[in-house]
């Protein structure tokens, strides 16, 4: 009987070993206890390829490392930042010093909690970004029939792996869930031609469902040349004016000020998206963000009490903690 991979079809022999070769290192070094140097003496390999085939089956999802043991310190930034904002759940994460090893561990918590929070029937709707994704790997694949999964935010004109469609999709696969689309740009050239879109009936069914959502899955932006929105000409060309205006930084595509409110800015005028004040009506709200670049505007969400759940890093949710109530 050959083996089938549902994103690409029937595996041919040789693809077939690598996997095996895969499965038999990792179960060695994380089951087994061995070294990578005893590995690599039993089954014939370099250290070197022991080493990458371990690197990737971390970074593909393909093993999933559950640590049982309490981490005091996150346990304590838990606590205190669950009492401050009155969250209903908090996840603290060590801090990595590798920006893309620090989304994906987030991503990951997250991911862990989006999948004991969804329950068949539940409309989930998620953001976009390489932390939401990273999360995709530690939601069990599972039919829940009745359930169905909405883009909150209108897309990107280009693909990246981590837009508000490939997101959405990739969660919606997870589950054998409906996908719904805001099939549209993030930003419209006038607030006129947004209202206009809007009136469209398969859009204005999108955003009916994106506001009636019982789980949003969210990442943040912040004004630095890292976000990879304010490195979208239409944000970049704005730049000047909206941190005049005051932004901190964006949840949604929707420029925030240090107190959470939306700044007055045409670009926030222009946006196809949930509104932040919508999300103090949906019963879970995860936002999934950390570094300390992005400590405004974490802080910012969290003051106006935008989101229910975080998950973030050790460094970063000691910082917040020193921001005044």
């Amino acid at each position: 009987m050959n083996s089938f991979d549902p994103d690409s079809g029937p595996l041919s022999q040789l693809e077939l070993d690598a996997q095996q070769v895969r499965a038999r290192v990792a179960w060695l070094y994380f089951v087994g206890g061995l070294t990578q140097q005893d590995i690599a003496d039993q089954l014939g390999l370099t250290r070197l390829r022991v080493n990458k085939i371990l690197g990737q089956v971390r970074t593909d999802g393909s093993v999933v490392v559950d640590i049982r043991l309490p981490l005091a310190n996150c346990i304590e930034l838990e606590q205190k930042l669950t009492g401050k904002f009155g969250l209903s759940e908090v996840c603290v994460v060590p801090a990595l010093e590798d920006e893309a090893e620090q989304q994906r561990v987030i991503g990951d918590a997250a991911g862990a909690l989006l999948d004991r929070l969804l329950q068949n029937g539940m409309g989930l709707g998620v953001g976009w970004g390489k932390t939401l994704k990273a999360g995709l790997r530690r939601l069990t694949p599972r039919p829940l029939s009745d359930s169905w999964v909405t883009s909150v935010m209108g897309g990107l004109t280009r693909g990246s792996g981590s837009s508000t469609f490939e997101v959405a999709t990739g969660y919606a696969r997870a589950i054998s869930a409906e996908c719904y689309y805001l099939t549209a740009p993030l930003y419209f050239p006038t607030a006129e031609s947004r209202e206009m879109l809007l009136s469209h009936y398969g859009i204005s069914e999108t955003m009916r469902r994106a506001r009636s959502v019982d789980v949003a899955l969210l990442s943040c932006g912040d004004m630095t040349a890292r976000s990879l929105l304010v490195n979208t000409p239409t944000v970049s060309e704005n730049l000047a004016s909206l941190l005049k205006a005051g932004a901190v930084g964006d949840i949604l595509g929707v420029f925030l000020d240090a107190d959470g409110r939306p700044v007055d800015h045409p670009l926030n005028e222009r946006v196809l998206s949930l509104k932040p004040e919508d999300l103090k009506s949906v019963p879970h709200s995860i936002l999934a963000s950390g570094a300390l670049y992005k400590l405004p505007i974490l802080k910012a969400i969290l003051k106006a009490g935008y989101v229910k759940c975080l998950v973030t890093d050790e460094r970063c949710a000691a910082a917040i903690l020193q921001t005044d109530p």
